[in-house]
C-alpha cells in the first residue's frame, strides 16, 4: 500500500496553478479520475470504499469538499473499529489512505473535534494485523496531529515501538516522526516525556540483549534499531535523558563490534556537533575516554578508528567548551589513544588522528594549563616536592613519543602534530619541548636512503625555532662553531635560522653572532696565511651566512629601541669594510623600517599565510612602538646615509637595487635638514660631472675616450649614479627641493647620450607618481619637454611621464586642454607598441590601459562617454599613412577591446575597415587585424559573434593573390574558436562553397585529438585538464600578434585554397611508413602511431620531440650491447671478450641493420682490445685460413676502417705528424676517386697498392 500512496502522491503533483486536492470540489469524482483505469487491486480496493463514501454523501445531500469526505471516513472507519471482529485490512487500508490524504486539507479546529481522528489512527496503529503500508499512512495521519499540539503519551510510545518495527520504512518513517515531535517539543515537559520514553526503551532493550541469552538475538537486533533512532533524536532530548543514553553507549562500546560501534559514534557525532544540544560534559568526556582506550587497540577496524578519531576531536572541543576542569583531566588518555591510532597500519585513520590530536592542542590547551606545567616545574628545579607531571607535561611527552622509531613511517604526521604543539606553547616551550628539540636535532643524522621525510623534519625545526626565539634555541641546538673539524659544523641550521627567524632580539645578534662573525673572520685569515686556501674559503662562506642571519633579526624585534643604535655602529663599520655583506644589511635597514612605518600608518599585516610566530611577533607592535623605533632609527640616520651614499657614489654597480631602496627608506624618516644636505650636495657634484661631461664632448674623440667611455668612474657613469642617488632621496623632499631637482633634469632630457637621457626620465616619472599636484603647477614646462624626442633607452621611462600627463588630461573640464594634451602625445604611446624591446611595448600597453581606466573611473570624473571618446582617438591613428602607424593603432584597439567589455560593440564598427586592410599586401597590418579578429572572437558573447558571423568568415577568406599562404595557421586558429563557440553548423552555413574541406579537416583533427584524449591514461588526463585550467587569461601581445605559427601547415594548405592535389587525402599512416623505410629524411624520431602528425608550428611539441629524440638515440647506443640470458633464465657474463652475437635471420631487420650502420656506428660501443686499445677490430670479417678479409652472409661487404690514432693528441710533434700524415693519404685517396663508380675505383693502381697494403699489415698483426 505504501506504493499506493506513493502513486496517488505523484499522481496529485500538478502545476502549481492546479491544487493537489480540491478544496472545495469533489474529492470522490477527482480521486476515481485519477485511479479508475488502474487494475491494481489495492486501487480497486481504494476506489471502492470512495464510491460508497460517494454515494452515502449524496443520499445525505452533504457537499463532496474533502472535510465531506473526512467526517464520512470517520464515520466509517469508527464503524469498522468498533465491531467485535477484527475487520479486513482490505476494508480498513483504504479509510487509513484517504485519511492520509484528507488531513492537510482539513483545518486543525475539525481535526481536534471531539479527539475521534486521533484515537481511530491510535486504534489502526494497535491493530495486531495491520500491515506497513497500513502503517506508513496512519503514521501520516498521527504526525499531522501531533505537530497540531495534540500530546498524548500513548502515542509516543506507539511511536517508539514502530521504531523497531521489521519493516525498515516503518522504522525511517516512525524515527522522522520522533525527531519531529522531539524539535517542536522542545524545552517543554512533552519533551522530556518523550525522552524519558526513548531512554527507558533503549535501556530496556539493552538490558534484555545482555540479560536473556535466549532472546539476545532478538535482543540485540532491537538495540540496533533504537540506535538509528537515537542518530536523529539524541541531540533534541534532555540532558538528563542524555546522560543515562550515553551510559548505555559505555556497554556496548566493550563488544567493539563495527556494526555498533558505528551507530553509537555516529549518534554522539550527532550531539557533539548540533549547538543547541544538552549535553552532560561530565558522561561524554568518560565515554570519550572509554572510546579512546578500546578503539586505539591494533585488532580495530580502520573504520572505527577512523569514526573514533574524528569523534575525540568533535567531542572533546565540545566537553571543553562547557567544562574545563572536566575535560583536562581525560586529556592526556585521549592524547595517548590518537597516538596509538596513528602507530596503526590504516591511513584514513591515521590521517583523522593527526587532524584530532592538532585540533585538541590548539583548543584545549589554554594559559592557565601552561602555566600550571611551568609553576610544577619551578617547584621541582626548588626541590619542593612534587607529586605526578603536571597535564601539560604528560600532553607534551605523548607528542615527543611520536618522534620515537615505532613511529617512523609516519613521521611526516608526527612532525605535524610536534610543530603545533611548538607553537600552541610559543616561548614556554623550551620549558617542556627541550628534549623533543633535541630528539629532532638527532634525527637530521640519519642517512638520505632511510629517512624520506627531510623536508618536514626541518619545517618543524622551524616552528620550533620560531616558537622558542633564536636565543633559546641555539642554546639547545649549537651551530657548534668551535669544532676544529668543519665537516662537524651544524651548517643545516643556516636556512632554517634564515627562513624562521622572526621576533628576536637585536643585542643577540651583536652580543653573541656578531662576536662568532669576527672569530670566523679571525680563523679564515688565519687558515690563508696558513696556505688553506679551500679551508679559508670554507670559513668565509660561513661568515657570509652569520650575516645573511641579520634581515631574520630585523623581522619584528622586540628591543629596536634598546639595541639598534648598538647594531647602527656595526653596520656603518661592515658597510665600509665588507663589501659582500652590503646588500644584507641593505635589505635588512629595510624590512625594519618598513615593518614600522606600516605600523605606524595602520596597515594591517596579512595573517591568513603567516606563520603562528609571525603573528605572535607582530602582535607586539602597535603604533606607538613602532614610532618609537623609528625614531631610534632616525637619529642614526645621518651617519647611515653618509655612509651608504659614499658607498654608491663609489660603487660601479648596485645590485638588485638594495643600496637605493636602503637610502631611499632612510631618507624617508631622516630629519629632513639631514636629507637636504645629502640633496645639495649630489647636485652640486651632478652640475660638476655635467661640466666636466660638456668638456669632454668638445674635445676630439680618440681611441682612449672610447675606451674611457666603459670606465665606471666617467663623467657619463658619474652623472647616472647621481640621477639614481635623486630618485633615492625623492621620498624625504619637499615640494620646493623637488622643484629644484626639476630643475637639474631639464638639461639631462636633453642630453645626447641616452644613458642620461634614461636616468634623467626615471627621474620625472618617479616624481610625477609621489608629488601630488606637481603636473597641474609645472603643465606647461612638462609639455614643452614631453615634445622633445628622446633617445630609445628612455623611451620606457617617457611613457611613464606621459601617462601622467595623459591622466590628468582626461581629468580636466578643459575640453580644448584635453583634446591638445592628448592628440600631441597618444600617437607616441601607440607606436610604442611596436618597439622591439619588451618592457618599452608591454609599458606601452599597460599605459594605453590605464589611460582608459582613467577615462572610465567614475570615481574621479570619468564615464563611459568619456571611454568611448577615447577609443575614438585612438582609432583615429588609424588614419596614418605608414603601415607602421596602423598597425599599432589596431593592436591598440585590439588591446582596449580586450580590457573594456564595453568598447566590443564599437570595435565590431570597424570590421569593414578590417577587411578592408586584410587586403593591402603588408604583412604588420594583416598580423596586427588578425589579432584584432582573434580578441573579437574570444572576448565577444555568442550573440554577436552570430550577428557578424557571415561577415568574419568572408572577411577570413578574402586573400589578395600572393598572400594567402602566409596567415593559413592564423586564419585557421580563428574559424577553430568560431567553430568553438558558434557550432559547426552556424560556422558551415556563412563559409563558402571552396572552403567546406577546410570545416572537415578541423573536425577529423578535433575528433583525432578527442580520440587520443580518450585512450590516454588517468595520468595524462589529469595533466590535460591542469593544462587546460592553468591557461592565463591575461593579456599576451606575444601571442596574440606573434609571428609565430605564420607557415602554414601541409593538411591545411590544400583546404585554405579550395584546391585539392591529393596529398591532404593521403593518411598519415603513410607518412610514418615513409618515414620509417627512410630514416635519414627526418631528424625528429616522433611516435605518429595515433595518426596525427607533428606540429611543426607548435613550439612545445617541437621542442618535445628534439628532446625525445636525443632520448632514444641515447637509449639505443646504450643499448646496443644487451645482457644474454640462457633459457632457464640465467644471466650469461663473459670473464673475457665477449662472443658474437647472434646472426638475426630476419630479413626486415637485416635490411633495418644495412640501413642503420652508419648512424649508429657513432653509437656503438667500443670493445676493449689488447691489440688496438679502444678500436673497432672487423674480426668477424677476418679468415681463419688466410690473410684478408672474407664476404660473410647476411653482413655488409667488408670495408676499410681508419681506427683512430692516440698519436694525433701527443704532444710531440714527431709522432702527431705521422698520425696527421697517415689520415692525410686516406683523405686524398677519397678525393680522388670521388665520383668513381666501384669499379673504376677497384682497377686503380693506387687503390690495389693501399688495399694491398691494408692486408700485409693485418697478415703480419696476425703472425704475431
Amino acid at each position: 500500500m505504501d506504493s499506493l500512496c506513493l502513486d496517488i502522491e505523484t499522481g496529485l503533483c500538478l502545476t502549481p496553478s492546479e491544487p493537489d486536492l480540491p478544496l472545495s470540489g469533489d474529492f470522490g469524482e477527482f480521486m476515481l479520475s485519477r485511479l479508475s483505469q488502474s487494475k491494481r487491486p489495492d486501487h480497486k480496493h481504494l476506489c471502492a470504499v470512495i464510491d460508497e463514501l460517494s454515494k452515502a454523501l449524496a443520499e445525505g445531500n452533504h457537499s463532496r469538499t474533502p472535510v465531506a469526505y473526512f467526517a464520512a471516513t470517520c464515520s466509517s472507519l469508527d464503524s469498522l473499529l468498533s465491531a467485535d471482529a477484527e475487520s479486513p485490512m482490505d476494508v480498513v487500508q483504504p479509510h487509513v489512505v484517504i485519511l492520509s490524504l484528507v488531513f492537510p486539507k482539513v483545518s486543525p479546529g475539525v481535526l481536534k473535534r471531539n479527539g475521534l481522528a486521533l484515537r481511530l489512527v491510535l486504534s489502526v496503529l494497535r491493530l495486531r494485523s495491520v500491515t506497513p503500508e497500513c502503517l506508513i499512512s496512519a503514521l501520516k495521519c498521527l504526525v499531522h496531529l501531533l505537530m497540531m499540539g495534540n500530546e498524548v503519551s500513548e502515542a509516543h510510545s506507539i511511536l517508539l515501538n514502530l521504531a523497531t518495527h521489521s519493516d525498515g520504512k516503518v522504522r525511517k518513517l516512525a524515527n522522522s516522526c520522533l525527531r519531529d515531535v522531539l524539535e517542536k517539543t522542545r524545552g517543554t515537559k512533552a519533551c522530556q516525556s518523550v525522552s524519558g520514553t526513548i531512554a527507558e526503551s533503549f535501556q530496556k532493550h539493552l538490558d534484555l540483549a545482555h540479560k536473556s541469552e535466549a532472546r539476545s538475538a532478538e535482543g540485540a537486533q532491537q538495540v540496533l534499531y533504537l540506535l538509528s533512532t537515537l542518530k536523529e533524536c539524541l541531540a533534541l532530548m534532555s540532558k538528563k535523558h542524555v546522560a543515562t543514553v550515553i551510559e548505555g553507549f559505555k556497554m556496548l562500546m566493550v563488544t567493539r563490534d563495527a556494526f555498533i560501534a558505528r551507530p553509537v559514534i555516529d549518534s554522539l557525532n550527532a550531539l557533539c556537533l548540533n549547538p543547541t544540544s544538552e549535553v552532560p560534559a561530565e558522561t561524554l568526556v568518560e565515554v570519550l575516554y572509554h572510546a579512546a582506550v578500546l578503539f586505539s587497540a591494533p585488532e580495530t577496524s580502520a573504520d572505527a578508528m577512523t569514526f573514533t578519531a574524528r569523534l575525540m576531536k568533535v567531542g572533546m572541543m565540545r566537553a571543553f567548551s562547557m567544562n574545563r576542569d572536566v575535560c583536562v583531566v581525560k586529556l592526556p588518555g585521549v592524547f595517548n589513544g590518537l597516538k596509538d591510532i596513528i602507530a596503526s597500519d590504516h591511513e584514513e585513520a591515521i590521517f583523522a588522528a593527526t587532524d584530532a590530536l592538532k585540533s585538541l592542542i590548539c583548543s584545549c590547551i589554554d594559559e592557565s594549563l601552561i602555566r600550571e606545567g611551568i609553576n610544577g616545574i619551578r617547584n621541582s628545579n626548588l626541590d619542593v616536592k612534587k607529586c605526578s607531571p603536571t597535564v601539560i607535561e604528560k600532553l607534551c611527552a605523548t607528542v615527543e613519543s611520536l618522534l620515537d622509531y615505532k613511529y617512523h613511517a609516519v613521521w611526516d604526521m608526527a612532525f605535524q602534530v610536534v610543530s603545533t604543539m611548538f607553537n600552541k606553547l610559543g616561548e614556554e616551550s623550551s620549558y617542556f619541548m627541550t628534549k623533543t628539540l633535541e630528539d629532532l636535532s638527532d634525527m637530521q643524522g640519519l642517512p638520505d636512503e632511510g629517512f624520506a621525510y627531510r623536508k618536514q623534519l626541518h619545517e618543524c625545526v622551524g616552528s620550533a625555532l620560531g616558537a622558542m626565539g633564536p636565543e633559546t634555541f641555539l642554546n639547545i641546538v649549537r651551530l657548534n662553531l668551535e669544532a676544529s673539524d668543519l665537516s662537524e659544523l651544524n651548517v643545516w641550521l643556516f636556512p632554517i635560522l634564515k627562513q624562521y627567524t622572526v621576533g628576536g632580539r637585536l643585542s643577540f645578534f651583536t652580543e653573541t653572532i656578531f662576536r662568532m662573525i669576527e672569530t670566523m673572520s679571525h680563523k679564515a685569515q688565519q687558515l690563508k696565511l696558513q696556505g688553506l686556501t679551500a679551508a679559508s674559503r670554507s670559513v668565509d662562506s660561513l661568515v657570509y651566512s652569520l650575516w645573511a642571519l641579520l634581515p631574520s633579526f630585523c623581522n619584528y624585534p622586540v628591543d629596536t629601541v634598546e639595541s639598534f643604535e648598538d647594531l647602527g655602529r656595526i653596520l656603518c663599520g661592515a658597510l665600509q669594510t665588507q663589501a659582500e655583506t652590503r646588500g644584507v644589511i641593505c635589505t635588512s635597514l629595510n624590512i625594519l623600517i618598513q615593518q614600522n612605518k606600516e605600523v605606524v600608518e595602520g596597515k594591517e599585516v596579512p595573517v591568513n599565510d603567516a606563520s603562528p610566530a609571525l603573528v605572535r611577533a607582530s602582535a607586539r607592535y602597535d603604533s606607538h612602538s613602532a614610532a618609537a623605533n623609528l625614531e631610534v632609527i632616525r637619529s642614526c640616520a645621518p651617519k647611515l646615509l653618509d655612509v651608504l651614499s659614499k658607498i654608491f657614489h663609489e660603487s660601479g654597480k648596485d645590485d638588485g637595487g638594495s643600496l637605493q631602496s636602503a637610502i631611499g627608506n632612510l631618507a624617508s624618516i631622516a630629519e629632513k635638514k639631514t636629507v637636504s644636505k645629502l640633496l645639495f650636495k649630489t647636485l652640486r657634484e651632478l652640475l660638476m660631472a655635467t661640466k666636466t661631461a660638456i668638456a669632454e664632448d668638445e674635445r676630439p674623440v680618440s681611441g682612449m675616450d672610447v675606451d674611457n667611455a666603459a670606465d665606471k668612474n666617467s663623467s657619463s657613469n658619474l652623472r647616472a649614479r647621481l640621477f639614481d642617488l635623486l630618485v633615492s632621496l625623492l621620498p624625504g623632499l619637499d615640494g620646493q627641493e623637488v622643484d629644484t631637482v626639476f630643475s637639474s633634469l631639464k638639461p639631462a632630457m636633453q642630453d645626447p647620450k641616452g644613458q642620461i637621457q634614461k636616468k634623467a626620465y626615471k627621474v620625472l616619472s618617479v616624481i610625477l607618481k609621489s608629488s601630488d599636484g606637481f603636473v597641474s603647477k609645472n603643465l606647461e614646462e612638462l609639455l614643452e619637454l614631453m615634445h622633445n624626442i628622446c633617445h630609445v633607452s628612455a623611451k620606457r621611462h617617457k611613457l611613464d611621464c606621459l601617462y601622467f600627463l595623459l591622466a590628468y588630461a582626461s581629468k580636466t573640464d578643459d575640453l580644448k586642454a584635453r583634446k591638445d594634451i592628448v592628440s600631441s602625445f597618444l600617437p607616441e604611446v601607440i607606436l610604442a607598441l611596436k618597439e622591439v624591446n619588451k618592457k618599452t611595448r608591454s609599458r606601452a600597453y599597460d599605459v594605453l590601459v590605464q589611460i582608459g581606466h582613467a577615462y572610465a573611473d567614475e570615481e574621479n570624473g570619468g564615464d563611459n562617454e568619456k571611454l568611448h571618446g577615447y577609443f575614438n582617438m585612438v582609432v583615429g591613428c588609424l588614419a596614418g599613412e605608414k603601415p607602421q602607424m596602423i598597425s599599432a593603432a589596431v593592436k591598440g584597439v585590439a588591446r582596449l577591446t580586450y580590457e573594456f567589455s564595453d568598447l566590443i560593440a564599437s570595435a565590431y564598427n570597424l570590421l569593414p575597415s578590417t577587411f578592408l586592410l586584410l587586403q593591402r599586401k603588408n604583412k604588420e597590418i594583416t598580423k596586427a587585424n588578425l589579432g584584432l579578429l582573434k580578441v573579437l572572437v574570444a572576448k565577444s558573447p555568442v550573440e554577436g559573434l552570430h550577428a557578424n558571423l557571415k561577415s568574419i568568415v568572408e572577411g577570413l577568406l578574402k586573400w589578395p593573390e600572393g598572400t594567402k599562404n602566409l596567415f593559413k595557421a592564423k586564419v585557421r586558429l580563428l574559424l577553430e574558436m568560431l567553430i568553438k563557440k558558434c557550432g559547426t553548423e552556424a560556422v558551415k552555413s556563412v563559409m563558402p562553397e571552396e572552403h567546406r574541406k577546410l570545416l572537415t579537416n578541423i573536425r577529423k583533427v578535433k575528433e583525432r585529438k578527442e580520440r587520443k584524449y580518450a585512450a590516454g591514461s588517468e595520468m595524462s588526463r589529469s595533466q590535460h585538464s591542469k593544462e587546460t585550467l592553468s591557461k592565463a587569461s591575461r593579456w599576451n601581445d606575444t601571442k596574440i600578434f606573434s609571428d609565430f605559427a605564420d607557415e602554414d601547415e601541409d593538411s591545411d594548405g590544400d583546404y585554405m585554397d579550395g584546391e585539392s592535389n591529393g596529398r591532404s587525402k593521403a593518411p598519415s599512416v603513410l607518412k610514418s611508413k615513409a618515414s620509417k623505410k627512410h630514416p635519414r629524411q627526418s631528424h625528429l624520431e616522433v611516435d605518429e602511431s595515433d595518426d596525427e602528425p607533428l606540429d611543426l608550428m607548435d613550439r612545445y611539441k617541437t621542442r618535445s620531440a628534439l628532446r625525445s629524440s636525443e632520448l632514444g638515440r641515447k637509449r639505443k647506443a646504450d643499448s646496443d650491447e644487451e645482457a644474454e640470458f640462457d633459457a632457464e633464465g640465467r644471466l650469461i657474463i663473459y670473464e673475457g671478450e665477449r662472443s658474437k652475437r647472434k646472426e638475426i635471420s630476419d630479413a626486415d631487420s637485416d635490411a633495418k641493420s644495412r640501413f642503420s650502420v652508419n648512424t649508429s656506428r657513432k653509437n656503438q660501443k667500443r670493445l676493449k682490445t689488447s691489440e688496438s686499445g679502444y678500436a673497432y677490430t672487423g674480426k668477424e670479417y677476418a679468415s681463419k685460413k688466410a690473410s684478408g678479409d672474407l664476404k660473410r652472409k647476411d653482413k655488409l661487404e667488408p670495408y676499410a676502417y681508419w681506427p683512430l690514432d692516440r698519436k694525433m693528441m701527443s704532444r710531440r710533434p714527431d709522432q702527431r705528424a705521422v698520425a696527421v700524415r697517415g689520415m692525410s693519404s686516406v683523405v686524398k685517396l677519397t678525393k680522388r676517386l670521388e665520383g668513381k663508380s666501384a669499379a673504376e675505383a677497384l682497377a686503380t693502381t693506387k687503390f690495389k697498392k693501399f688495399r694491398s697494403g691494408q692486408k700485409k699489415s693485418a697478415g703480419k698483426k696476425k703472425s704475431k
